[in-house]
């Protein structure tokens, strides 16, 4: 997982963001507020690397369509969490959109005082 090193600092600076390892998944978590929106690991099937991010079911929908390397999410709730293997063909770029848009949709699911204060912390935009 070294050369995912720029993914890692990626997660890590979006505001307020917890990185955990999950012993059981032998995963890394990122946590905005304890609710997880991303996952870094390998899948357990095929051995490939892989990232699983919390996204809007649309927004999951057209990525699907458009990458090949994006699937349902791996052993998550296949509407909400979509999956994307690290060794394939998704740009960086893109990837790095997809792992602020994960980040926004958690963001968007805290209360409003947790997002107050979030935005007052951390000088966040809307």
């Amino acid at each position: 997982m070294e050369s995912y090193r720029w993914l890692d600092e990626c997660l890590q600076n979006q505001p307020a963001t917890k990185k955990e390892f999950q012993p059981a998944w032998q995963a890394f978590k990122y946590l905005l507020r304890g609710k997880m929106y991303a996952y870094i690991g390998v899948n357990d099937k095929n051995g490939r690397p892989i990232i699983t991010l919390k996204l809007e079911p649309l927004f999951s929908e057209m990525l699907r369509r458009e990458y090949a390397d994006i699937v349902p999410g791996y052993y998550m709730n296949k509407l909400h969490w979509s999956t994307v293997y690290l060794d394939g063909e998704v740009p960086r770029e893109v990837l790095a959109d997809i792992v602020h848009t994960a980040y926004k949709t958690v963001f968007s699911s805290l209360s409003n005082k947790a997002q107050r204060e979030l935005r007052d912390e951390f000088n966040i935009d809307e």
